[in-house]
């Protein structure tokens, strides 16, 4: 195959960790040649994929698939995480899981279409559509999946990181944030929870290709962090997107107006999706100005001080 291409914040994480960012992307097209041979691959093209690993597509016995190649950087237990929930949903409300390679973590999947935030859709019509199919998410059943106060580690997270990048974040943004945590993580014992997806953004989200259980909604999951929480958690994390909708003296409250949509859409309290979806705005910016993407964590830090301004 050609060689591989990877996506900009890829680049940028894999930058970022020195000498075992190098050895990865060198070591890169030897584990591909062994995953082509051990699934009986024709490679095709790179593709769009998020910031912590390869996307490349390719074909295996006449069909379509995807093989997806975590970066070094992550975590045990995020590795071998995402193939256990996608074995666990057997494709209901994920994409399809066909196999997984221990040794470098690599995942071969259905191939899927394009995503949610691709074309003209209002961010509403696209935050209630996540909704359906995480509806479809929550009902599968893991045991493996820890249950994680996510409040709890967002507070540390974003503590120590707004330390690390003094100025990156507004001060008014930051307290309001780790205040968030706090009566997120006070109520952790007391709501119940589901197998969260963790990072269910529009960009997660894709279209199946053709109709099949588990998918009614036609769109399907990819990229699980699979631990269970409060689901007003992962709705949260759908609303801490649109920045570019939240810029004026009313963002306040169209922000609000969303949160009361997809909650009673789901079922749950708005007032919790409202402030997983502060905190998440915040420690996103953080977390991605972290790791030497500035420019895309500046919008979710701009936006959060806007709405801290406002009170939303």
């Amino acid at each position: 195959m050609d060689r591989p291409r990877l996506q900009p914040m890829t680049r940028a994480r894999l930058a970022g960790l020195g000498a075992e960012g190098e050895a990865w992307t060198a070591a890169l097209p030897g584990v591909l040649d062994r995953l082509a041979a051990r699934w009986g691959l024709e490679w095709g093209r790179s593709l769009p994929g998020g910031s912590a690993s390869y996307v490349v597509a390719a074909r295996r016995r006449g069909e379509d698939v995807v093989v997806k190649v975590p970066t070094p950087d992550l975590p045990e237990e995020t590795r071998t995480g995402e193939a256990r929930v996608l074995r666990a949903a057997g494709g209901r409300g994920y994409a399809l899981l066909h196999d997984a390679d221990e040794a470098s973590g690599a995942l071969l999947m259905e191939r899927l279409g394009t995503s949610l935030d691709r074309g003209a859709r209002a961010p509403l019509d696209q935050a209630l559509a996540l909704a359906d199919v995480l509806a479809q998410a929550w009902t599968v059943e893991d045991p493996g999946a820890p249950d994680l106060d996510k409040a709890a580690s967002l507070h540390d997270l974003v503590r120590d990181l707004d330390a690390r990048h003094p100025g990156a974040a507004d001060p008014a943004a930051v307290r309001r944030a780790l205040e968030c945590a706090e009566r997120r993580s006070g109520e952790h014992a007391t709501v119940g929870h589901v197998l969260c997806h963790g990072d269910p953004h529009p960009s997660n989200t894709l279209r199946v290709l053709a109709e099949r259980d588990g998918a009614p909604t036609g769109w399907a999951l990819v990229d699980p962090d699979g631990f269970r929480e409060d689901p007003a958690y992962d709705l949260g994390v759908v609303l801490r997107d649109f920045s570019s909708h939240l810029r004026g003296p009313d963002a306040a409250s169209v922000l609000r107006g969303w949160c009361e949509d997809v909650a009673a859409r789901a079922g749950v309290d708005p007032e919790r999706v409202r402030e997983w979806a502060f905190l998440e705005r915040v420690s996103t910016g953080l977390y991605v100005t972290s790791f030497g993407a500035p420019a895309v964590g500046r919008p979710f830090l701009d936006s959060a001080a806007h709405l801290a301004r406002l009170g939303g």
